[in-house]
């Protein structure tokens, strides 16, 4: 009788750790599936590193098609966006005011430390006036 409690016990074991498994697949899928990529342009009107426990590097695109800041009045339309790749983070840092293109993948969901938003900003492209 006692063979038989271990091969239950085992078993046991087993199914838990499978569905741990199972649980961390799903989660790492969920907040690092690509649900879509495209580009947006607009003028980058602020950028910066922010947060209390984990330093998020944040900006914001008004895309009301414009193209001034002098412009921006009730109804503009702002984007927000976050940056995970430091060299992505100095290029954009030096370009608030300018009129760019930014490529973007938008994520399921996020974790604290990827960023405050869902789209995150892996290329960049200043548009000439």
């Amino acid at each position: 009788m006692s063979d038989e409690k271990k091969s239950s016990g085992g078993k046991w074991k087993f199914i838990t750790l499978l569905i741990l498994i199972l649980i961390v697949v799903i989660v790492y899928f969920i907040f690092n599936f690509t649900y879509s990529e495209g580009n947006r342009a607009g003028v980058l009107t602020k950028f910066s590193k922010k947060g209390f426990v984990f330093k998020t590097y944040e900006g914001e695109l008004n895309i009301n098609g414009l193209g001034n800041i002098s412009n921006t009045a009730i109804g503009d339309k702002s984007w927000p966006f976050s940056v995970t790749d430091e060299a992505t983070a100095d290029t954009l840092a030096h370009l608030e005011g300018r009129r760019v293109s930014l490529h973007y993948r938008e994520i399921l969901k996020n974790m604290p430390w990827q960023g405050e938003t869902k789209y995150y900003v892996d290329g960049v492209q200043v548009i000439s006036q």
